[in-house]
């Protein structure tokens, strides 16, 4: 698994190696740091890998800061609406994995398509939705993003297309992209639990036909739907299984390299040079879903090594202290400032109604495309045209 290693602060440059807190005085006027990123950052498969030079400029760095730990409350929050009954069905958290959609976001712009596995609520936030939309959808609300009938996995915004780990869809929206003429790129999320299939496949084998500006991204977490990568996959080197296209696996709980090989895989894509596979190595704190303990098959040591050593907001936390970019006092202020927005769209979605029995007939067709009978039924005696 790639990890961090330690860093060091000189006059506004970062290079690796212990560390040097003294120098943090002359990067906090600064609104940028060059930083090099450690060399464990990145593995390539027939290219070659990005530069682990960057500059990371303050405004980025705690604009990143603030989502995840928007999103790490948001899905703490959802965890316990769950347990509480407030939230029935599927629900899928990615607490532990917010550097990769976090990152992700921050090196594209909204032009660009994501289209994601089960794990959506954090990529919907980034792409547009609001902390009440999302907690109001999972509480089965009529102020929902999908009006309370999508639930855990069906959200979608702006140029993002929900939770569906289908990867040929992800494949058609870069077709759109390539058929349109546009210079952009689409991430096609799926994890290591849904590489093996042969679905992944046949795209990438489409995408490379027709050298579509497709960026196959495998989240993988280690963990299946209860099953280790190691006991699912005879190659668990995700980035080399495109065979025939090129490859990076990324450290995705660093949220700073995830960011600069999003930006990277973008570039690769723009020139021209056809699809990407990459890898984000990454980790869920919880079970697949809330109906898995997670602790079947690993254990809770496990977890919590992972939590104190490799945590994706601890570590931008103390890279945005050392560049200088903010105080303990500010980041504390952040987190209660992302406490307080959740806990008022909470109180709001609570007090939401429910969908009305009406809506079940509405939203099955594209709007203008519907036949006289739904299901049987006429849609006069149901209502939906009135």
């Amino acid at each position: 698994m790639l990890l961090p290693v330690s860093r060091v602060v000189t006059r506004g440059s970062v290079r690796r190696g212990g560390s040097l807190f003294r120098s943090f005085a002359s990067a906090s006027t600064s609104d940028s740091v060059n930083y090099t990123l450690p060399n464990t950052s990145f593995k390539t498969y027939e290219c070659d890998p990005p530069s682990l030079e960057i500059e990371v400029k303050k405004n980025d760095a705690l604009e990143m800061y603030k989502n995840m730990v928007l999103i790490r409350r948001m899905e703490t929050t959802a965890d316990n609406l769950y347990k509480m009954k407030m939230i029935r069905g599927f629900c899928h958290l990615c607490t532990g994995q917010e550097a990769v959609g976090v990152g992700m976001e921050a090196a594209i712009t909204r032009e660009d398509a994501i289209i994601t596995a089960y794990r959506c609520h954090g990529y919907t936030l980034l792409r547009g939705g609001t902390v009440h939309q999302i907690l109001a959808e999972l509480m089965g609300r009529s102020t929902g993003i999908s009006k309370g009938k999508g639930g855990s996995m069906h959200m979608f915004a702006k140029n993002f297309y929900g939770g569906n780990g289908i990867v040929p869809v992800g494949a058609g929206i870069a077709f759109t992209q390539k058929y349109l003429g546009v210079n952009n790129a689409t991430f096609i999320m799926y994890g290591d639990g849904a590489a093996n299939q042969g679905q992944v496949f046949e795209a990438f084998n489409m995408a490379k036909l027709w050298e579509l500006p497709a960026i196959f991204v495998c989240e993988n977490n280690l963990y299946g739907m209860g099953t280790s990568a190691a006991r699912s996959s005879a190659n668990t080197q995700y980035y080399t299984r495109g065979q025939y296209i090129p490859g990076i696996q990324v450290n995705g709980m660093d949220v700073l390299a995830v960011k600069h090989s999003c930006a990277w895989a973008k570039e690769w894509t723009s020139s021209g040079k056809g699809p990407l596979v990459m890898e984000m190595v990454t980790y869920r704190y919880g079970g697949h879903s809330m109906s898995d303990p997670g602790t079947t098959y690993r254990t809770r040591e496990e977890i919590q090594h992972m939590r104190s050593t490799n945590d994706p907001i601890t570590g931008l936390r103390l890279r945005i202290l050392e560049f200088g970019f903010a105080t303990e006092t500010d980041l504390k202020n952040y987190e209660k400032e992302a406490r307080t927005i959740v806990d008022e769209a909470v109180a709001k979605a609570q007090k939401d109604p429910l969908p009305d029995e009406s809506e079940i007939w509405t939203d099955i067709y594209f709007k203008g495309t519907e036949p006289d009978v739904i299901r049987g039924r006429e849609r006069e005696e149901i209502g939906v045209l009135h």
